[in-house]
């Protein structure tokens, strides 16, 4: 088949075009490199079922020729990149998402929008179903990422409801690996890079704060397996084995062995990160499981040293 992956240069983007490269589909990639990366798919520019389009979905989102799916990963996904970007991260949820359903519409094909856990706010239900409708500050500082998935989501499904599109939305939950940004400004680069270089891992208040650490192939399994489903309402898709921060922490050190000596130490946030930060975060995944037929199999030990070696070798060529 011929697909679409709007945003497939930056992490998750790149990896789905990879695997579908490898199942033998035509890929065409679009991106506008705020916070994507042209060296992502690097490796993927000479093969001849890989075409890339740089242009931004918010202002034109059109592909000549049949199309059979449109996979909607154009956004920033990091504090750092939809804080240093807030605008431009509610156009490509509202404009983007819109220009992309309509592309969809018109050829007929099937549609899958990239959600996210943090539609979920800071959660007063835990874990997370899909049918909790979260807790989320509308106009707070993280509100630029929050409402415009919030609002791709209500889109989404408007065009389902309206023209009977085959629309498909995956809520991701913390996802890692190989191709995150060296400065994304999230736990995992963070404590993956300081780890590298042997600096003190610096948790955030007193990391008792949770998260589910999802490896990314396992992801792109379940956002494939859920492409091709009949399922049009939100599914989760995410490890729902929780830990705190500081326990990440230790596993990113314990991985970083032999020679990491980086000790552990406790820093007070920056406003911007206390603000509306979810302090428990954890995917309750029956729909996916009963649906998909999917969970995550990757453990967090292999994860992290295929992370830690993509690290290391980034960062030695930077």
């Amino acid at each position: 088949m011929r697909i679409l992956v709007t945003g497939g240069a930056g992490f998750i983007g790149s990896h789905v075009c990879e695997r579908l490269i490898a199942e033998g589909h035509a890929v065409a990639a679009m991106d506008n490199f705020i916070t994507g990366s042209p060296a992502n798919i690097a490796h993927l520019r000479d093969n001849p079922n890989f075409e890339f389009i740089e242009t931004d979905i918010s202002e034109r989102c059109d592909l000549d020729g049949p199309l059979d799916a449109v996979m909607n990963l154009a956004s920033p996904a990091s504090p750092v990149g939809y804080l240093d970007n807030p605008i431009a991260t509610m156009r490509v949820g509202s404009h983007g998402t819109y220009n992309a359903l309509e592309l969809a519409r018109r050829a007929g094909a099937r549609f899958l929008q990239a959600s996210t856990s943090e539609v979920y706010g800071d959660p007063l239900e835990h874990p997370q179903r899909e049918t909790y409708w979260g807790n989320v500050n509308c106009i707070g500082v993280r509100s630029v990422y929050d409402e415009a998935k919030r609002y791709a989501e209500a889109l989404t499904m408007a065009c389902w409801r309206t023209y009977g599109l085959r629309t498909r939305i995956i809520r991701i939950f913390n996802t890692y690996g190989p191709r995150m940004a060296l400065n994304d400004g999230r736990v995992v680069p963070n404590f993956v890079a300081q780890a590298v270089r042997n600096e003190p891992l610096t948790v955030y208040g007193d990391g008792s704060a949770t998260r589910a650490f999802c490896y990314v192939s396992d992801l792109v399994d379940g956002m494939l397996r859920l492409l091709w489903s009949d399922e049009h309402m939100p599914v989760n898709v995410g490890n729902p084995s929780e830990m705190t921060v500081l326990q990440f922490a230790q596993a990113v050190r314990a991985a970083g062995q032999p020679g990491c000596t980086s000790e552990i130490v406790f820093v007070q946030p920056r406003a911007e990160r206390i603000s509306d930060d979810p302090q428990r975060r954890r995917p309750d995944i029956s729909r996916a499981r009963a649906i998909l037929g999917w969970e995550p199999r990757v453990s967090l030990e292999e994860g992290l040293r295929n992370t830690i070696a993509y690290f290391r070798k980034a960062m030695s060529h930077a």
